[in-house]
Formats: structure tokens, sequence, C-alpha cells
């Protein structure tokens, strides 16, 4: 079996959640109907809708169900503008920090595109958190413009945990909603939508051992939306479709037991986490580890840069040992190109192109980070054989690399990685 150490893309489905998820899916009935099945149906979910809001420090009507983190973004960050927008023509600002995943990047830049947004990109240091100073500053500047503030409440590749309960207090001041996308933070890490300030806040399942395809916004009742589709009018009428019962329980499932077992969990992965930079930096001290240090980063990130070598051939080399990692950028099309997240830190396109997640989760262990620690510097130095000629050359010699010192199994396994990666 693999060593599996991409937990910030998605976790294993917990036992809790398989075994709700098959309790429901053996059953019928559509939460929206009146007969029996369907109020069975209803139950289940909203059962589920106040677990998950407990978990996060809200009220059960807070909550609307999306399909996931992607849409309760964009729901939170389109349907704020409009209504906002809608208001007030001078409303034109979202301010955005400068590393934000991109279901949040990308929707503030289609608004700039299409709806006659302005876009303000609220910098970090370097060590990837957003600064205080500038979010006063740009609020400041004009309060009257701005429309929201959307500041992640964790990065998703550094893992550095954001003030959001600061910048929450800023725009306070000023009448200004702040939307959080808390993917990253939601059950690695204490949450209180409540306390935050938020007027908005998404998070997803499967990041916590639940099931893709199922996440939720978190909306104050006197924040408002206008929605991003129509129908049914489920949810408050914000969000229209049928729920996914099923889903929505083993959703549930994985956020309660997150919530029981944060403090112990968060203790026990953190400590892994720790294996692995003090391991990293033994092994390879050029290697250097980016995001804020200790209790100011996700318990589960350990991101490095390994310099003289490309992102992507240290995890194709590591994924031939059995590691699955991930470089955390993005690649459109087959053309790679370095994470804005790190560039944003201010690392030069070089640097930034040599960089390493490794995220851990509910089901990682103390082997696991021996099995990676074994690996790594045999495939840190094969991928600086390949350097930094460019992406397609350097998978290729990775790949020749390996062969030359592996099985002929692994070796077509080289050549069929390096031409679909």
């Amino acid at each position: 079996m693999p060593v599996y150490l991409d937990h910030a893309a998605t976790t294993p489905l917990a036992a809790v959640a398989l075994t709700a998820m098959t309790r429901e899916l053996a059953r019928t009935g559509n939460p929206s109907s009146l007969h029996a099945s369907g109020r069975r149906a209803r139950r289940s979910v909203e059962e589920a809708r106040e677990a998950i809001a407990a978990a996060a420090g809200a009220h059960p009507s807070e909550l609307i169900f999306t399909s996931g983190g992607t849409e309760a973004d964009n729901l939170a960050v389109k349907g704020m503008y409009w209504s906002r927008h809608d208001e007030d023509g001078r409303r034109k600002r979202i301010l955005c920090s400068a590393v934000e995943h991109h279901a949040v990047q990308d929707t503030v830049e289609w608004l700039e595109r299409h709806e006659g947004a302005e876009a303000v990109w609220l910098p970090v240091d370097s060590q990837g958190v957003v600064r205080l100073d500038a979010v006063r500053a740009e609020i400041e500047r004009d309060p009257g413009s701005v429309a929201l503030v959307t500041v992640m409440w964790a990065n998703n590749e550094v893992g550095s945990i954001q003030p959001v309960k600061e910048i929450a207090e800023i725009a306070a001041a000023h009448g200004i909603p702040v939307h959080s996308d808390a993917v990253q933070a939601f059950g690695s890490i204490p949450l209180g939508f409540r306390e935050s300030g938020l007027a908005a806040m998404s998070v997803s399942s499967h990041k916590i051992g639940g099931p893709v395809g199922v996440g939720a916004l978190f909306l104050g009742r006197s924040t408002k939306v206008t929605p991003v589709q129509h129908g049914g009018g489920q949810e408050r009428d914000v969000r229209s479709g049928t729920l996914d019962t099923a889903s929505i329980a083993a959703f549930a499932a994985a956020a309660e037991w997150a919530a029981q077992n944060l403090v112990a969990e968060r203790e026990r992965i953190s400590a892994l986490r720790d294996r692995i930079i003090d391991g990293v930096r033994a092994a390879i001290p050029e290697a250097v580890l980016r995001g804020a240090p200790g209790d100011a980063r996700l318990p589960g990130n350990a991101h490095f840069t390994f310099p003289g070598c490309e992102g992507d051939s240290l995890l194709f080399l590591l994924d031939l040992a059995g590691i699955e990692s991930s470089t955390g950028s993005a690649c459109t099309a087959g053309v790679p190109r370095p994470s804005h997240v790190l560039l944003a830190m201010g690392l030069d396109e070089d640097t930034a192109r040599g960089a390493q997640r490794f995220s851990l989760g509910h089901s990682s262990n103390d082997a696991d980070v021996d099995a990676l620690l074994k690996a790594l510097p045999d495939a840190y130095a094969r991928a600086k054989l390949a350097g930094m000629a460019g992406h397609e050359s350097s998978i290729q010699t990775a790949g020749t690399a390996a062969r030359g010192h592996g099985s002929g199994s692994a070796g077509q396994a080289g050549n069929q990685l390096a031409g679909n990666n």
C-alpha cells in the first residue's frame, strides 16, 4: 500500500462516515417530500445540520448545504458581491488575499471580467500571512466602495493560519461583510463561526474524512446573498437543489468525530508533522520550510522548497517509491506554473518550482513518516539530476533516473506517468 501524504487534497473516508453513508444509501426518500420516507430523510438532514453546525460553532439555521467547498466559495463571493452592489452601485471593490485557493481567486477574477468588480489583492508576508495594515489601509481608503472582504482561514499550500477574526473586526467597523474559505481549517483547528465575526464561511466534507461532493456555507442570518442557482427554493432560497441525504449524513458523522477528537488529533498530527520537519532538515539541510511556524500553521502541513529540482520530478520519484505527496502548484492544460502562493510570499519562480507539500490526517501514523524520511534523500538526489530544465524534460529525465535504479515494471510505470502527468 502506498504511503498517503496528501490529506490536504482529500482524506480517506472515515469508518464512521462510511457507516452513515451506507445506512442512508439503503433507504429511500427525498427530504423535500411530505410522506413518511421524505420526512425520515428530512430528519436525517436536519440532525446532520445540527451536528455540523455544532462542530463549527454555528447555529443550525446558518448552515447552507452545497456540493462542496468550491460551490460554497462561489455562492458566498458572487452572492455577496451581487447583493451588496445592487444595494449600492459604488460597492465594486473585493478585497481578497493574494494566497487564496483558486475557488475564490478565480471567482473574484470572473466577477472582475464579467460583472465590473474591482479586485484588490491583499499582500502577505514571507510566511504567507495577510498583512493587517494592508487590510486596514484598503478599507479606510474608501470604505463605501468595498463590497466584501474574503480571506481564507488557513492556507491550503503552506498551512499558514490567517488573522481572520482581526480582519472581521476591522471590516465590521465599516459595516463590510467578510467571507472565509475554511476548507483546510475545519476539523483541524478550533473554529467558531458565531464568535468569528464572519458573514460567511465555507467548509467541505472530504477534507475531514467525509465523502466528496458535499460541503456547506455558513451564512449569518442577516447576511444577504443573491442566489447563484435557482429552482425549488431549498436551503433558505439561497441554494436550490435536492439534498444528498446520504452524503450529508456521512459529512455529519465525520464532523462529529473530528470535533470530539480535535484536541487529541491536533496534538498527535502536529507531532508527526514536526517529525517530518525535523527529519527533512536533518537529511536535506538545503530544504527550506515554507509557511508560519509551530501553532501558527495547520497541524498536518509540512511544506518545503527543494533547491535545484522540479517539484513535479520529486513528486514523480517519490510516487515510484510508494510515497504520495503534492507540489501544491497549479497546472493548466499541461503547462506548469509556479505556485501563486509562493510567488506572493516573495519567492522567485525557480525556487517556487521546487515545492513539495506533505500533508497528514486521521489515517497518518509514524510508519508513514518513517517511509517518507527513508525515501526522500534518494528521490531528491535523483530529482536534482533532472534539474530545472523544463517540465517535460525534467520529468522524462527523472523517469530515466528511476529506471536506471529500479525494476523493469517501475521503469514502465515511469514512462507511463511521465507521459500522463
